[in-house]
C-alpha cells in the first residue's frame, strides 16, 4: 500500500516539473512558483486523505463504530452501495445521528439485491459492516486515489454520482485458483466541510455474474 501511495506522489510531482519546464521564460519564476504551490496543495490532499482512508478501514476493522461515525458528513450522511454502480433510490442512506442510534441495536435493514440470485440482503448495520464492507482485510489493500484498479461488468457510475467529490480505492488482487475474478474492492468518497474531509459514501466492488 505505501509503494502505490509513494508512486502516486511522485507522479504528482514528475507532472508538475514538466509543466513548469514548458513555461516560456518570461514570469518563469511566478510560474515556478505557482506550480509547486498547486502540487504542494495536491500532494497535502492526497494525504490527508489517505490518511483518514486508512484511519476508516481500522476504524471498519475493529468494529469501532465510534470511531467510523467521527467521519460522517455532520449534514450529509453516508450511504453505503454493495456494488459499484451507486443507486440513490435503492442504497441505505444514514444521518449520523441515525447511524449511531441504530448500530447498537438488531434493527434489519435491506442493503441491496444480491447478485445473481436477486433476493434481498438484509442485516443489522453491524453485520453488514462486518460481512460485506470489511468482508476482507482491506488494511493491507492496494491504495488509490481517485482511480478505479478493480473493474467487473458492473456498472461502474462513481464519476457520475460524485462529480466534484475525491474518492479512494482499496483493492485487494484476486487469486490465481479463482482465475483472479475473485478480486475485492473499497471505495470511499469524500467532501470536505470546514476543513476537515467527511465520507459521505462507502462503495463495494467485486466480481459480478
Amino acid at each position: 500500500m505505501k509503494e502505490i501511495f509513494m508512486a502516486v506522489l511522485l507522479a504528482l510531482t514528475v507532472f508538475a516539473c514538466k509543466k513548469a519546464s514548458n513555461k516560456p521564460v518570461d514570469g518563469q519564476k511566478d510560474s515556478v512558483s505557482q506550480t509547486k504551490d498547486s502540487t504542494t496543495t495536491i500532494i497535502n490532499k492526497v494525504e490527508a486523505l489517505k490518511k483518514t482512508n486508512d484511519e476508516l478501514l481500522q476504524a471498519l476493522k475493529n468494529k469501532d463504530d465510534k470511531k467510523f461515525s467521527e467521519f460522517i458528513h455532520p449534514e450529509k450522511g453516508v450511504r453505503f452501495s454493495m456494488y459499484a454502480f451507486v443507486d440513490p433510490r435503492g442504497d441505505q442512506h444514514f444521518s449520523k445521528t441515525d447511524f449511531e442510534k441504530y448500530y447498537p441495536t438488531k434493527t434489519i435493514f435491506t442493503w441491496g439485491t444480491l447478485d445473481g440470485s436477486g433476493d434481498p440482503y438484509k442485516a443489522t448495520i453491524q453485520e453488514f459492516l462486518s460481512k460485506w464492507v470489511f468482508s476482507k482485510d482491506f488494511t493491507t489493500s492496494l491504495f488509490s486515489y481517485n482511480e478505479i484498479q478493480g473493474s467487473g461488468n458492473s456498472l461502474n457510475n462513481i464519476k457520475v454520482q460524485y462529480p466534484k467529490n475525491d474518492f479512494t480505492e482499496n483493492f485487494i488482487n484476486g487469486t490465481e485458483r479463482y482465475g483472479e475474478m475473485d478480486w475485492k474492492a473499497l471505495r470511499f468518497v469524500f467532501e470536505e466541510f470546514h476543513g476537515k474531509y467527511y465520507v459521505i459514501a462507502v462503495i463495494n466492488d467485486q466480481w459480478t455474474a
